[in-house]
């Protein structure tokens, strides 16, 4: 038995070598694309070699699954017959010396980025080999090459973003590919913005990251626009793009069934892609405690999401309940929604029950990014004077003295407390890697409910987030070094 470690580089050696060892993922006779499995194929003159070096096992695996869907050969080990070799983020010298280890150096294939592969992909045929999309020679000249953990959650990422151009355009290039449906390639593109937002000083020189992949975005507007609505998602807003609605006068003219959500986000299109200043969001605390108070004296409000960490203005006000008796908080979600209706502060809201349910012998399957409390999302009526002061948008009906606001407010047991309080101060990013190095480094399951522990077959309790990243053998890093 490898113990966990070495079998991690006994595993990252063979993904080096790609399959040389018959490790399954890269072996021949994979299911995933093996040698000499090539049905379907429609380029014959095209044979494919991904690299895994740097690009890693599981995006080569995406990838080469691509490919086949597109009709193209994907070999799974270096051959005389590929014609095209794919890397990302490789230099030229990088590639050749991998290559003398393998076959001596000599191949006549194609040394290429993978943005040839991507546009290939896009085109749905090979396209023309230019020379940009050939491997760079590696660069002389001594630049400073950053260093990051691999890891979000291992990094210390403040609001204090010194490549916020870089940064930015990642962003809007993964927000393009997870309305594609891409979330493999948005997930690697959120990560190597959140890697350049820990950076400590500008980036000057383009080898200094080792190549970033970057793509063009279609429609990326006006999809922004669409899904900007509350209550839009992106399978909707690509059913409305199909049928020619590509403005929110098209939208309103067209007449499309809508569900309440989506008339609310409709109605209040405006006021709820303004941004949602602290001021406001501590007039809505105020708001949530007076409500949480009147209807379970005790009760514990907590403002979590991007404000938690320090963010100055945010899209929506996240709100996390609990009480310091365990059980409760049983049945307080309908108790303030009530009161919160009563008092004329909900123009919508939508609640889910608690349906989390701890099993003794551990999760039935990996933690996903949703929890299961009870919760509520709303779109509050906020007075403006609580806020800045002022008359809001008004639309049709001229100025007024409110503005909507979303709202999500969640209720957690005291014994799940700590868990959905790391769980919901984000960010998103941040969640996302620390589940990763739970399961991937600790062979454990995190999520906003509770860890568990595969090799102990237990379940750890936390009643503090300091206590939950001495679990998970972190550095404690505070809310407002989250911001990845």
């Amino acid at each position: 038995m490898v113990p966990f470690k070495r079998r991690k580089l006994v595993c990252s050696a063979a993904g080096s070598h790609t399959g040389a060892t018959g490790s399954h993922e890269g072996a021949t006779g994979s299911h995933e694309g093996a040698t000499g499995s090539h049905e379907g194929t429609r380029f014959p003159q095209v044979v494919l070699f991904l690299l895994e070096r740097k690009m890693g096992a599981s995006r080569r695996r995406f990838l080469s699954q691509l490919g086949e869907k597109k009709g193209f050969q994907v070999e799974q080990l270096l051959s005389e017959r590929v014609t095209h070799v794919i890397c990302e983020n490789n230099s030229s010298e990088e590639v050749r010396t991998w290559l003398r280890s393998e076959v001596g150096g000599q191949t006549a294939a194609h040394l290429l980025d993978v943005s040839w592969f991507t546009e290939s992909m896009k085109a749905g045929r090979p396209v023309e080999v230019l020379d940009r999309h050939k491997l760079q020679e590696q660069q002389t000249e001594e630049v400073e090459v950053f260093s990051t953990p691999s890891y979000a959650c291992q990094r210390r990422t403040t609001l204090d973003n010194h490549n916020a151009v870089l940064t930015d355009a990642l962003s809007l290039l993964a927000e393009n590919a997870e309305l594609s449906g891409e979330d493999g390639r948005g997930v690697a593109f959120r990560r190597a913005a959140a890697a350049l937002k820990a950076l400590p000083l500008p980036v000057t020189r383009l080898t200094q990251l080792g190549g970033v992949p970057c793509l063009g975005g279609h429609s990326l507007r006006v999809i922004k626009v669409l899904t900007g609505i509350f209550g839009v998602g992106v399978k909707t807003a690509g059913r409305w793009i199909g049928e020619g609605i590509l403005t929110l006068r098209q939208l309103r003219d067209s007449g499309p069934t809508l569900n309440r959500a989506q008339r609310a986000g409709l109605r209040h299109y405006d006021d709820l892609n303004r941004p949602v200043g602290r001021a406001e969001a501590a007039a809505v605390a105020a708001v949530v405690e007076a409500a949480a108070g009147s209807v379970l004296p005790g009760a514990r409000v907590t403002l979590i999401g991007g404000f938690r960490r320090g963010k100055q203005t945010g899209h929506d006000v996240d709100f996390l309940i609990t009480h310091p008796e365990e059980g409760r908080e049983a049945g307080l979600m309908p108790k303030l929604v009530s009161w919160l209706d009563s008092q004329g502060f909900l123009l919508y809201q939508k609640t889910n029950s608690n349906s989390y349910l701890e099993a003794a012998e551990g999760p039935a399957r990996p933690a996903s990014n949703m929890d299961r409390f009870e919760r509520c999302f709303s779109v509050f009526k906020l007075p403006e004077e609580a806020g800045r002061g002022g008359a809001g948008a008004g639309g049709e009906g001229g100025p007024r003295p409110w503005r909507a606001v979303r709202v999500d407010l969640v209720v957690s047991p005291v014994s799940q407390f700590a868990f959905a309080l790391l769980g919901w101060t984000g960010s998103k990013l941040f969640e996302r890697e620390l589940r990763r190095w739970a399961g991937h480094e600790m062979n454990m399951c995190l999520s906003s409910h509770a860890l568990y522990d595969h090799r102990q077959s237990r379940y750890l309790r936390a009643s503090s987030e300091e206590e939950i990243f001495a679990h998970l053998g972190l550095e404690y890093i505070p809310p407002s070094e989250r911001n990845a």
